[in-house]
């Protein structure tokens, strides 16, 4: 079911109101010291990539360091909490993912609420995720593995980031449109559980697209297909998980954001800049080489985007009846 319309445009109208910050704060020359970058996952996996990417660029660009500050743990929930309760004043900054928006539902009992406590900066790009499984695996393609899977209930298991990621919920979602039988194994971070994909510890992950597009090119993962509605223009001969499964459609998505209070001006200087970056034809060239699509806009479009998605995927853990563990 959805979430009732007066939910959903109580989180659009907060999410629009995160934008505006303090209109009287001054910001001087910000930035005039380092600035830290939360990542709430572990180095290596695509959020990790990412962020160090734009972080690179803000710091040539802005003049001062982005230190890119890795706080795995509780689904993203611990880099957070950690940004949440920083001082609000552009100096500690949160990179955030899909999860952000999942997390809304999946925990009931956080100490903060991302709508009401966050300020969306800017969108950076969405991505597909990736069907892949080990090559050892007897499956071709989509229909062969769910066939395959239903052959053999409980024993195909399904590797994640975390409860809650996009790579878990797309599995999840994969479940309940096939009636395949997986079991989620979670790791901590993307890296980890791709080496245990490549070491046939698990045998399928929905993975994202800057974690495993290399491991795809030289042939330790093989993709089946991808999860965004269209083919990657950095896998053009990989079918989507659609053409297959009508109705499946899935994309990953990043963005920065700070906490509630930061000044507008503070907020609108970051957004300005990482839209250079995503117009400038060498970094997005290297965000496309990930599997990227930059989402360019405003903080109130970055706004827009995760409320649709707090949306989307409280419908689906609702009816999965998922709990973090």
């Amino acid at each position: 079911m959805k979430l009732p319309r007066r939910k959903f445009m109580y989180l659009a109208a907060g999410i629009a109101a995160l934008t505006t910050g303090s209109r009287t704060a001054k910001t001087g020359g910000y930035p005039t010291r380092p600035v830290r970058l939360l990542v709430g996952f572990t180095p290596g996996g695509g959020n990790d990539i990412t962020a160090r990417l734009v972080g690179q660029w803000l710091s040539e660009h802005l003049g001062q360091p982005f230190i890119i500050e890795n706080r795995p743990g509780a689904s993203t929930n611990i880099a957070t909490e950690a940004a949440v309760n920083a001082a609000p004043d552009g100096y500690t900054l949160l990179f955030v993912a899909a999860t952000a928006a999942i997390n809304a539902t999946l925990y009931e009992n956080l100490n903060f609420n991302f709508i009401r406590d966050v300020a969306p900066i800017a969108g950076i790009m969405r991505i597909p995720n990736v069907m892949v499984v080990n090559p050892s695996l007897p499956v071709q393609t989509v229909p062969q593995f769910i066939a395959y899977a239903k052959a053999n209930p409980g024993k195909v298991n399904m590797a994640s980031p975390g409860v809650g990621t996009s790579v878990h919920l797309s599995g999840e979602l994969f479940k309940m449109m096939t009636g395949v039988d997986m079991v989620h194994v979670a790791y901590k971070g993307s890296a980890p559980s791709l080496t245990d994909l490549i070491g046939e510890q698990v045998q399928v992950s929905f993975a994202t697209m800057p974690a495993s597009i290399e491991f795809i090119r030289t042939g330790k993962l093989r993709a089946l297909a991808v999860t965004t509605a269209t083919r990657s223009p950095a896998l053009p001969d990989v079918p989507t998980v659609g053409e297959f499964v009508p109705g499946f459609e899935v994309s990953a998505w990043y963005g920065i954001c700070a906490r509630r209070g930061t000044p507008t001006e503070v907020i609108d200087k970051v957004n300005k800049e990482i839209n250079a970056g995503l117009a400038d034809p060498t970094m997005k060239a290297r965000l496309a080489d990930l599997g990227g699509t930059t989402i360019a806009g405003s903080p109130g479009d970055f706004g827009k985007l995760i409320a649709e998605e707090t949306e989307k995927w409280g419908k689906v853990i609702r009816t999965a009846n998922i709990k973090p563990e």
